[in-house]
């Protein structure tokens, strides 16, 4: 049997996050080769994301970024189980290493983003099923999104459960200043889309027909009803719809408004919230 030293377990420690005792074991079975543990730990790691695959993943972190002179908003999502690893500083770590990677490398999709390197050795992918061996939970990157613009403002949740980035056409201090009040209206109110242009057809007509049904259920009769429907659908595009929602900060004026209000030809070209409850 190799004579395993703390110097060697510390070491492996620290290349992979494990636990003091999983190290020893690792390296004990690998007779202390470095490279041969660290892929019984991964492996390790594979065998607890199998075990844990159907396990309920609602916790962990939302963070959102901006890279490239505030003209491009990352916003990324890594859930685990419960709040006690969310809140552990590793976790948060490892998180913020992947939003680095991601902010270097912009990927387009979340698939891209998981196949990029997270070191010499592993994915991002490889990675987050290594680091399932080391907390012990499941662990799913459930979220990636990139806005593109002239400005692009980030705003971050208090407690990281949500995060939103929004895209405006101008940039300046004073449209940074209008983009961060419309990154928290977009948090508080989690409109669907930036105008009714944005709303699918699909839940139009769903919205046409429950309408059309409550007012039927009032009494109106049917060609009657289809009249409050519309109504009632307009109502809907005015409180999901973002440039139509009444502005938080002074719910006399639309968004759309208080955009203008800061400069002429100011509006959002896109905008992305994530939430994990």
């Amino acid at each position: 049997m190799a004579n395993i030293t703390a110097t060697q377990v510390n070491e492996l420690r620290k290349k992979t996050g494990a636990g003091m005792m999983d190290c020893k074991k690792a390296l004990v079975e690998s007779e202390g080769d470095m490279e041969q543990a660290i892929d019984i730990l991964r492996k390790k790691g594979q065998k607890v994301a199998a075990k844990r695959g159907d396990n309920d993943a609602s916790e962990g972190l939302v963070i959102a970024t901006t890279t490239n002179n505030d003209t491009t908003g990352i916003l990324l999502a890594l859930n685990c189980e419960t709040d006690f690893v969310a809140k552990n500083e590793d976790y948060r770590n490892f998180v913020n290493s992947i939003i680095k990677i991601a902010a270097d490398n912009l990927p387009t999709s979340i698939d891209e983003l998981k196949k990029l390197k997270f070191d010499d050795k592993l994915t991002i992918e490889e990675k987050i099923t290594e680091q399932v061996g080391v907390v012990g939970e499941k662990l799913d990157l459930s979220a990636y999104e990139v806005v593109k613009a002239d400005c692009v403002v980030a705003y971050n949740h208090p407690g990281n459960q949500l995060a939103t980035i929004v895209g405006l056409n101008k940039a300046g201090e004073n449209i940074i200043e209008a983009g961060k009040q419309v990154a928290m209206q977009v948090a508080a109110m989690a409109p669907l889309a930036l105008n009714k242009e944005g709303i699918d057809q699909n839940t139009i007509d769903r919205e046409l027909e429950i309408g059309k049904e409550l007012a039927i259920q009032e009494g109106k009769p049917a060609e009657m009803a289809e009249q409050i429907s519309k109504g009632r659908l307009n109502k809907f595009f005015k409180e999901n719809t973002l440039l139509s929602q009444p502005f938080i900060k002074d719910n006399k004026k639309t968004v759309e408004e208080m955009l203008k209000e800061q400069d002429g030809g100011l509006t959002i070209t896109a905008f992305k919230r994530v939430a994990l409850k």
